[in-house]
């Protein structure tokens, strides 16, 4: 089983969200999705990595680095580095 190297930050009802999960899932990136309105200390998490404020989608990689409301194609170019 293979790990994903990128977890999502979302809420149910954000259209950016939406939008990346779906260019993500054709692209055949996985990846690990938490809603921040539904797990404690998740909604603290993403506000800490966007100046106080809980904006998603934030992606947080396997090596800590974090990207708010990114392309998918930004997403893919983290991660091919990572892999690198």
């Amino acid at each position: 089983m293979v790990m994903a190297q990128v977890t999502m930050y979302t809420t149910t009802w954000c259209g950016y969200c939406f939008r990346l999960k779906s260019q993500l899932g054709r692209a055949g990136v996985a990846y690990d999705e938490v809603d921040i309105e539904r797990e404690p200390g998740a909604a603290d998490l993403v506000a800490s990595l966007n100046n106080g404020n809980q904006t998603v989608p934030t992606l947080v990689f396997s090596d800590g680095s974090a990207m708010t409301n990114p392309s998918a194609k930004q997403v893919q170019e983290r991660l091919a580095s990572l892999a690198s």
